[in-house]
């Protein structure tokens, strides 16, 4: 690309990320995030999300009042409830369902292990036969790590399904992988490193066809990309709110069970939080009923607090409006990743095709890990993922075209640096 070609591809680029910021329905809902007015370019809101002005307040309201005024109190008044208010939340708004399916508690990490386990035992009681786990080998590392652990825990074993990098579990991968031994499915709808988002609905009904249970990973696509758990007829679901639900570092994840599931599952972490009486303190466990039972310990009550405002706003927009920005943004990012990056050497490993596609792409090119510590020094904010990928997570309550424009231009000039003969 000459100079002069460049030029005119920044000011073609420049124009229309100024028309679509112009025309854009949520434009509006940026200011209302801390940060989004710095000139700060965020391109990891699918690994952290800015924090609402509202969330800064009502995290200081809680402290000075509710935590500092009511004290002890604020158990009996409001707070044993709130998981189960902010589950019912989420799924109304995020996931697609009705209440009493939903409740945020641990961390992704145990709420994956309570659900994974329980479901494991209970098709292994019902059928002796049914031993195996299947996931993918790209799967997210804890995903893959509890598998590994869960079925050497439980004797059982690990059916893997190979996958593209730039892709992700298809029909017919699955369809080969699951069959009278299986237990149980663990997928996730979008996937962490190329952003292919699964035909969840499809991927379920293979799965229930040859008697398996499904536990999804909604990490990625909770509060970006239209999830609809009772239609779809999930069985299980775990999703962190970290990400798109902006709940701020380490917030506490949420666990979906099937109410037709709920009375026949037994979690494994046993604790008191989960019980029938909480507090009749009881010489052995009885399990309550409902989701209750799927809690442990104590809720963590101030990480469950800055997720609501988020939840707030997308059930004030739609997430079908957030979905469509959220292909926009991306479509954006590609056509300018296409014309000034392929030069370059840079490739795309992400599905192109917006119906596979969640709300994040990577870039591939050798130099990356050195162009994103680069660019994090200089506010660009992306983040890195083996092999050689750039990671461009857009989150669309808070991102802006000409926030991507700048940040790809950014890029262009940090992998240029970057080659010996750039």
């Amino acid at each position: 690309m000459t100079d002069s070609e460049y030029s005119q591809a920044i000011e073609d680029f420049a124009a229309a990320a100024a028309a679509l910021d112009l025309a854009d329905g949520l434009a509006e809902v940026r200011d209302e995030f801390v940060g989004a007015d710095t000139s700060l370019v965020y391109f990891d809101g699918n690994s952290l999300g800015r924090p609402l002005r509202a969330s800064v307040e009502r995290l200081t309201s809680f402290a000075e009042h509710e935590w500092g005024d009511r004290l002890i109190r604020g158990w009996d008044e409001t707070w044993m409830q709130l998981p189960f208010e902010i589950g019912d939340t989420i799924g109304r708004a995020a996931i697609g369902a009705s209440a009493g399916q939903t409740v945020v508690g641990d961390s992704t990490t145990v709420l994956l292990y309570k659900l994974l386990r329980a479901a494991f035992d209970a098709q292994h009681a019902s059928d002796s036969a049914r031993v195996e786990i299947v996931v993918d080998r790209d799967n997210f590392p804890t995903d893959r790590y509890l598998v590994e652990g869960i079925a050497r825990e439980r004797g059982g074993r690990v059916r893997w399904i190979d996958v593209e990098l730039d892709g992700g579990v298809t029909a017919d991968a699955l369809s080969a992988a699951v069959g009278a031994e299986t237990a149980v499915v663990l997928l996730s709808h979008v996937a962490y490193r190329s952003g292919y988002l699964a035909d969840a609905r499809a991927l379920t009904t293979i799965a229930h066809d040859a008697g398996a249970l499904v536990l999804w990973d909604l990490c990625h696509s909770a509060g970006s990309v239209p999830v609809h758990a009772d239609e779809w007829g999930f069985d299980l679901a775990v999703g962190c709110t970290y990400k798109y639900l902006n709940g701020g570092p380490g917030s506490p994840a949420f666990a979906y069970v099937a109410s037709r599931l709920q009375d026949t599952l037994t979690q494994p972490i046993q604790g008191w939080m989960g019980t029938a009486d909480v507090f009749a303190m009881g010489p052995e466990y009885r399990p309550a009923e409902g989701m209750r039972r799927f809690l442990s310990g104590t809720p963590p009550i101030t990480g469950m607090l800055a997720m609501q405002d988020t939840l707030a706003l997308i059930e004030r927009v739609g997430i079908a409006a957030v979905r469509e920005k959220s292909v926009q943004l991306t479509e954006f990012a590609l056509r300018v990743s296409d014309a000034l990056l392929s030069g370059l050497g840079v490739t795309v490993a992400s599905p192109r095709e917006a119906d596979h596609r969640g709300g994040h792409i990577t870039l591939s090119h050798s130099t990356m890990r050195e162009v994103t510590a680069a660019l994090w020094q200089n506010d660009i904010i992306p983040d890195y993922r083996d092999p050689h990928g750039l990671r461009i997570g857009l989150s669309p309550l808070s991102t802006s075209f000409e926030e991507v424009l700048e940040g790809l231009v950014a890029v262009r000039l940090a992998i240029k640096a970057a080659t010996p003969s750039g």
